[in-house]
């Protein structure tokens, strides 16, 4: 697997400060399949160093040219859309298909709304007897997870790019191969030296140096809920705006008229997408009483089927977490109807697809967010039941609601503390924005409102 020994900072690939380097690791056979270097704080200074002096010319930038900018680079990763998907399956374990339908397709989905938005957004408006401007809010520092290694980091640096901002990106340390074709692809796409670095580092050393850089305007991190509150402590000594999108334990609440089946197929493959790796992820299904014991039996046979359809996790750390969890679902009281924690193959970082019955709302698996392909199963008595069920974590990031009547769904989705809910199904939409309420983040990713992220307003009075 090709890697680049050095960290793409003012446009050029250049050395490292130090020779530390990060091992990426095959999931599936656990073979090292590169190492990339391991950033320092001194690397990221000289990122945000050059990022600074790349703003101005950037930020002055035709919204046009921007566009164009990012039209290309939407292009560029069209263009390799079979090689970023082959290097997303080698470091994160995805299944090569689902790599191809999602990890590739919908960053350059994500790429091309921002070359159209940023071609159309009302940078200036008038306001009565004043002009307000919406300016780029500077340098951003960009901290990326693993589990969707391209979208995120599109999620982030497209918007920025379309406002004007110039980028230093830190990605996970797990998937770092993705973001160096996306540095690559900045290249080629003609986007000014400067206005994107990358550093590759860990979290604790590269990380926290770029959170915590005066020269950074904005971090926006997307990540555990505990690394986000760290960064949000580090950056509000600094009175520097966040973004963030964290943690999740999203409910898929089955009402009675719902049709039971659908709802709960399409419910156990929302949780299985990715090894269960997505924060968004339904993996609390709440039915109702009467329907129980049917829905369980569903999921139960539907879970089945993904035993050789999921790829690995991402390390040996994820699949021992997710199969904590498991352990002490059962230690808990909750009944095992799939899966469960032995390990399904010799090799590689397998965890089986688990489907949990009997869970009830303050057990720890129906409250923490497992990150994994593992499915907790809740009976409710009646929908202010289900409502108090679903409302009743800490996280508020997406669900879904099923229901004879859209309008019976809808009516139940509007009572729900999250951010995004799916309705019948509903599906993704790269325009809608994405984020959470409560503690599963700050702010909003994807659209116009992804957009106003990166922009600050300044108004003029005449």
């Amino acid at each position: 697997m090709k890697a680049h020994d050095g960290l793409y900072i003012d446009g050029a690939w250049r050395p490292a400060g130090s020779a530390d380097a990060i091992e990426v690791v095959n999931p599936a056979d656990e073979q090292v399949i590169a190492r990339v270097p391991a950033g320092s704080a001194s690397d990221v200074d000289s990122a945000v160093r050059a990022a600074r002096a790349a703003l101005p010319a950037w930020a002055a930038t035709p919204p046009a040219e921007r566009a164009a900018r990012l039209a290309a680079l939407r292009d560029v990763l069209a263009a390799r859309k079979d090689e970023i998907a082959e290097t997303v399956t080698a470091e994160l374990g995805s299944p090569l298909p689902f790599s191809q339908a999602v990890h590739a397709a919908v960053p350059i989905a994500v790429a091309g709304s921002y070359a159209d938005l940023a071609a159309v957004h009302p940078f200036e408006e008038k306001v009565g007897n004043s002009t307000v401007l919406h300016e780029p809010i500077g340098v951003v520092g960009a901290i990326t997870p693993w589990n969707y290694p391209l979208h995120q980091i599109v999620a982030k640096a497209a918007p920025a790019l379309a406002a004007g901002c110039a980028i230093v990106l830190k990605p996970a340390e797990d998937t770092p191969l993705t973001a160096q074709l996306f540095a690559e692809a900045v290249h080629e796409a003609g986007v000014p030296a400067g206005v994107f670095n990358l550093v590759t580092g860990l979290g604790p050393v590269a990380g926290q140096a770029l959170a915590e850089h005066p020269g950074v305007d904005l971090v926006s991190f997307t990540g555990s809920t505990a690394v986000g509150r760290r960064i949000g402590a580090v950056a509000g000594a600094a009175v520097k705006k966040v973004a963030l999108e964290l943690g999740g334990k999203s409910a898929n609440v089955i009402l009675p008229s719902a049709d039971l089946a659908r709802a709960v197929n399409v419910g156990v493959a929302n949780v299985m997408s990715n090894s269960g790796q997505t924060c968004s992820a339904w993996t609390r299904m709440l039915v109702h009483r009467d329907r129980y014991a049917e829905a369980v039996d569903l999921a139960a046979t539907a879970a089945a089927k993904y035993g050789d359809r999921i790829g690995p996790l991402v390390s040996a750390r994820q699949r021992d977490r997710v199969r904590g969890y498991i352990e002490k679902g059962v230690a808990e009281g909750a009944r095992l109807v799939a899966g469960g924690p032995e390990a399904p193959r010799e090799r590689g970082w397998f965890v089986s697809p688990t489907v949990f019955a009997d869970v009830t709302p303050d057990m720890t698996i129906a409250q923490e967010e497992i990150f994994g392909p593992v499915l907790s199963i809740l009976r409710y008595e009646d929908e202010d039941d289900a409502l108090r069920i679903a409302n009743g974590t800490v996280y508020g990031l997406a669900g879904a609601v099923w229901a004879a009547e859209e309008a019976e769904a809808v009516a139940f989705a509007r009572r729900m503390d999250t951010g995004q809910v799916d309705i019948n199904g509903g599906r993704f939409n790269p325009l809608a924005p994405f984020g959470g309420y409560k503690q599963s983040g700050v702010g909003r990713e994807l659209g116009a409102h992804g957009l106003a992220e990166y922009l600050q307003t300044k108004s003029l009075q005449f």
